[in-house]
C-alpha cells in the first residue's frame, strides 16, 4: 500500500488547504456559508483525493483520484478569482495562491502521466 504522506503533491496540497483556510478567515461574515465555505471545501479536497487515491489498488484508479485533485485546484483558482473581484483578497494574495496552485497542477499532471505509463 502507498503512503500518501510521502508524496510531495500531498504535502503541497496540505499547504494549499492550510493557506486557503487562513485566507478565508477574514472574508465577510455573510460569506461564511457561501464562497468561504466553497473555497475551504475545494482546497481540502486537493490533498484528500490524493490520500484516498493512494489507497486504491491500481495505478489507473490512483490516477483517477489525482484528476479529481486537479479539478479541485481549478475550482480553487476560480473561487479565488471571484474573491479577488469581490475585493475579499488582494491581487498579490491571488497571485501568490495562483502560483502555488499552478505548481500543484503541473506536479499532479506529471505524476498522472507516470502512473499511466507504467
Amino acid at each position: 500500500m502507498r503512503n500518501f504522506r510521502n508524496y510531495e503533491i500531498w504535502k503541497n496540497g496540505m499547504d494549499i488547504a492550510d493557506k486557503v483556510c487562513s485566507l478565508t478567515d477574514v472574508f465577510p461574515k455573510y460569506e461564511t456559508y457561501g464562497l468561504a465555505d466553497q473555497l475551504r471545501r475545494a482546497a481540502v479536497s486537493i490533498p484528500s483525493n490524493i490520500a484516498e487515491g493512494s489507497s486504491r489498488s491500481s495505478e489507473a484508479e490512483f490516477a483517477h483520484f489525482l484528476e479529481y485533485s486537479i479539478g479541485s485546484c481549478f475550482e480553487v483558482e476560480t473561487q479565488l478569482e471571484i474573491a479577488m473581484r469581490r475585493k475579499y483578497i488582494s491581487v498579490e494574495q491571488f497571485n501568490s495562491h495562483l502560483t502555488m496552485l499552478q505548481v500543484e497542477e503541473k506536479q499532479l499532471n506529471q505524476f498522472i502521466n507516470q502512473l499511466r505509463n507504467k
